[in-house]
């Protein structure tokens, strides 16, 4: 076919006659069947990996070196289950050892396929991104050997590895019965004594023995009344936001001391939270044929956020196990008058011997970060009378205060980063532990402090604290790694500490922004940071507590995901430069037959100066001279990169589905996406969605001219989430680039969207009114385009984060301003699409909006 395309050139008008592709325009079923023909086999390879590992090391008389834990997919399973391979001292070098996955529990289903989840459940479930059924998490006692997990709205236990003492065939799991209603979630052992274990139960904590049997309730926030208006509080819970935008998903930590005086005194701080004022929304219920709608707390921008408090739950036991009282204590002033500024505790703890609690707090723009050690005795019995508490308050003196030990400034803004070390202290003086900075240099990277435990004074009651009673100066600030690449800091990122080497190991993108790898280096004279993982993959790693192992699952472009275990060998007298050598494989890389090429990478120097990069899937069957349809796919926000040197092939399917039936599609991380330094990602602060299409724009020429067989006559745009809402930017302010858009679960209105996540890139509304309007796509649907079938909106009817009030009002501005829309409504999903028929649905719905109107 061929078509006369009128394009502008350096500001001249030129006349071309080109070869346009078009893409054979299937009928519903037969989209229907290439869709089924590209997912049927993707059920062997999703999420099968072996994840969560822990290592136990063997005595000397096994010819194991390591029992290795872990949760994986058993072949021919739909279940994450417990696993465990035992690791060989010695191995054959001629031929690949693959350990066998064996099962920890003996016929043991770990499903809800009947009844269901609960709603606390699936609610998680959403947070945590979570795809999989089965043993999600588990909690590991490593003394004891105790497994304590959830499964089946119930929690279990099973004992393995402690004391050296390893079974050889699946055991039957303990279930923990309870007497109280509704389901047990975040369930952790008792580091102080294992025969305890914690829980949350309608958002309170409580306590059971695994030896007594004893259950008892700590806290006392929930009233259990069904009207959420009336039973604003919690204890020990993550709040929406905490979980969202912070990836914290609890609200209460065990102390690892256990104080002994003939029995035990057992300890958990918690974070205490009351949303009386935090706006209630109403979500449609999944039971839609009951026509009940859910009740959530929802802090939008600009509105009132949960008040928090930090709380320790005391239990004291006899020398039988046996709870003899259990007691709240409360800090001695309100927690707004020790800490005014803070908004929002990102992560909390306790040192590893117990004397301190810790918390990292946040104020509400995110661009101070203090880190807070809370001594025990700080905390003073609640609910005392005046005499009693007058004599606590007298008892405190002058030495038992918090320490505001490391301070962190920005003027972007501090992304919350999950490393914390704090070494044992040998002074009462000061305390050592390694952290990491991203505000220092730009880029975040690991430093050693220390900080001087600095006498203050506790004020009274009535007048507000100054953050300068309890700041302690930094003694040393040793800089551990250097330069602009990032310490892979957050999203569950840990590093191994080896105090007798004096190594940190952790995990970074030294060698490439598209790739992670692990590192080794020294932090007492951190000069040489050794690479332990191999170039041409992106690696993510786990490290035995013993530093002589890790285990890599990694994957290419080109190369489907292995997980292999590697053996650090050489001399103890030069830690640093032990070198790996391939051990054992856990997985090898699936035969998976897709029928699909690989994307390529490409980069590009945008105008802004920097180096942007790009992945670029080919139409199948190019011809020289053809011009094809494009897809840009986009997600473009903050904390998220997509174009990386790892396997696509299961997680973007639908991309090489487009690539076989001729669309060209393109992937480009402009700025605002992460991996690339705060100065990369903080362009969009205040400003979110104008920058980044300008960077898919300048991305899309560069490819075209590159290229050839990019058609910009017929470029589609699609995402979801903040994906869905630069999509919908694009066709507001790129009409003459974008033909259609086709926009997922999209945020119209971003005053309409949470505190945590929209405060910390554009302020509150008040503050930034005109960043706020630019911003809100459902403010301009004028400049959306008059032809029919240009925009599509995808929306799961039930979702909790993107609230269907952003498709709901951009649908009533478009209906005001006489503007044409698609819409696809799916009435059972929220904001992630994971009942498999709608998935299908969605990409069906895609692929024939495409072939019809691009």
């Amino acid at each position: 076919h061929c078509i006369t395309v009128i394009s502008m050139h350096r500001n001249d008008l030129q006349c071309k006659k080109v070869s346009a592709f078009q893409v054979e325009k299937h009928t519903w079923d037969g989209l229907r069947k290439i869709i089924h023909n590209s997912r049927k086999n993707t059920g062997v390879v999703i999420n099968k990996a072996p994840h969560d590992f822990q290592f136990i090391q063997k005595d000397e008389t096994s010819q194991h070196s390591h029992r290795i834990y872990y949760l994986g997919m058993p072949y021919a399973s739909r279940d994450n289950a417990l696993l465990y391979s035992d690791i060989p001292k010695k191995i054959r070098r001629d031929a690949l050892m693959v350990l066998s996955w064996k099962k920890m529990l003996d016929r043991f289903q770990a499903s809800p396929h009947h009844g269901g989840f609960s709603r606390e459940e699936e609610l998680l479930r959403e947070r945590k991104r979570l795809g999989v059924s089965g043993i999600t998490s588990y909690d590991y006692h490593r003394p004891s050997g105790l497994f304590l997990f959830q499964a089946n709205s119930s929690l279990y236990y099973c004992r393995d590895g402690g004391n050296n003492s390893f079974t050889t065939s699946p055991m039957d799991p303990v279930e923990i019965k309870s007497r109280s209603s509704g389901t047990r979630m975040d369930p952790k052992i008792c580091p102080g004594d294992p025969n305890f274990i914690g829980f949350i139960n309608n958002n309170d904590i409580w306590v059971t023995s695994t030896e007594t049997g004893e259950e008892r309730r700590l806290t006392f926030c929930h009233k259990g009344i069904d009207n959420p208006k009336d039973d604003p509080k919690s204890a020990g819970i993550a709040t929406f936001v905490t979980q969202e935008e912070f990836d914290r998903f609890t609200g209460y930590w065990w102390s690892p001391a256990a104080q002994s005086d003939g029995g035990k005194t057992l300890q958990i701080l918690y974070e205490e939270v009351d949303e009386s004022e935090v706006e209630i929304i109403h979500v449609p219920s999944p039971a839609l044929e009951e026509r009940k709608t859910d009740v959530y707390r929802y802090p939008r921008a600009g509105s009132k956020n949960p008040d928090i408090n930090l709380k320790i739950a005391e239990i004291r036991t006899d020398n039988l196990g046996k709870i003899v009282s259990t007691q709240e204590k409360e800090l001695p002033v309100p927690f707004t008058s020790l800490f005014p500024s803070a908004e929002y505790i990102t992560r909390a703890g306790w040192t590893k011997d117990g004397r301190y609690a810790w918390a990292v707090m946040m104020d509400r723009r995110q661009q101070r970060l203090q880190l807070v050690l809370l001594p025990p005795a700080l905390f003073i019995p609640a609910h005392q009378d005046g005499a009693n508490r007058h004599e606590s308050l007298e008892a405190l003196g002058d030495t038992v205060h918090p320490f505001i030990i490391y301070q962190e400034t920005s003027d972007i803004w501090i992304n919350v980063h999950d490393i914390f070390h704090p070494f044992i202290q040998t002074s009462d003086d000061d305390i050592s532990f390694i952290a990491v900075n991203e505000s220092k240099t730009g880029f975040c990277h690991l430093y050693k402090i220390t900080s001087v435990l600095q006498q203050g004074n506790i004020c009274e009651e009535i007048i507000p604290c100054s953050l300068d009673d309890f700041k302690c100066p930094v003694k040393e600030e040793v800089t551990i790694t250097s330069g602009e690449w990032e310490v892979l800091a957050n999203h569950g990122a840990k590093i191994w500490v080896d105090e007798s080497a004096k190594l940190v190991y952790f995990q970074g993108t030294k060698d490439s922004p598209l790739e992670h790898h692990l590192y080794v280096v020294s932090y007492e004279s951190p000069a040489e940071i050794v690479r332990l993982t191999k170039s041409g993959f992106s690696h993510s790693c786990s490290v035995s507590q013993t530093f002589d192992m890790f285990v890599s699952h990694y994957s290419s472009l080109t190369t489907a995901p292995c997980v292999h275990i590697y053996k650090l060998q050489g001399s103890d007298d030069h830690p640093l430069h032990k070198e790996p050598q391939f051990w054992a494989s856990m997985m090898e890389s699936s035969g998976f037959p897709f029928d699909s090429t690989p994307p390529e990478i490409f980069s590009f120097t945008g105008k802004s100066g920097f180096e942007l990069y790009g992945m670029l899937y080919k139409p199948h069957h190019l011809v020289p001279g053809r011009k094809h349809p494009t897809v840009v796919f986009v997600y473009g926000g903050p904390q998220v990169q997509l174009v990386n040197n790892s396997y696509k092939g299961v997680k973007y399917l639908r991309l090489s589905t487009l690539a076989f039936l001729g669309y060209a599609v393109l992937v480009i991380d402009g700025r605002g996406s992460c991996q690339r330094g705060l100065k990369f990602e903080g362009a969009v602060k205040d400003k979110m969605g104008q920058v980044e299409i300008e960077d898919q724009v300048e991305g899309l020429n560069y490819v075209a001219e590159k290229y050839k067989f990019v058609d910009l006559s017929r470029v589609a745009i699609h995402g979801w989430s903040y994906g869905g809402f630069l999509s919908l930017m694009g066709l507001i302010h790129r009409p003459d680039i974008f033909k259609v858009a086709i926009a997922g679960a999209p945020v119209t209105l971003w005053m309409a969207y949470d505190t945590g996540y929209t405060e910390r890139y554009l302020d509150t509304p008040d503050k930034n009114k005109k960043g706020y309007e630019a911003c809100s796509v459902a403010l301009h649907v004028d400049k959306l385009p008059n032809e029919p079938n240009r925009l599509l909106i995808l929306h799961g009817f039930l979702d909790e984060n993107v609230h269907f009030f952003h498709t709901n009002f951009l649908v009533s501005q478009l209906i005001r301003a006489g503007k044409p829309y698609n819409l696809q409504i799916y009435p059972n999903e929220r904001h992630s699409i994971r009942c498999p028929e709608s998935g299908e649905h969605y990409e069906i719905t895609l692929l024939h909006f495409l072939q019809q109107n691009l």
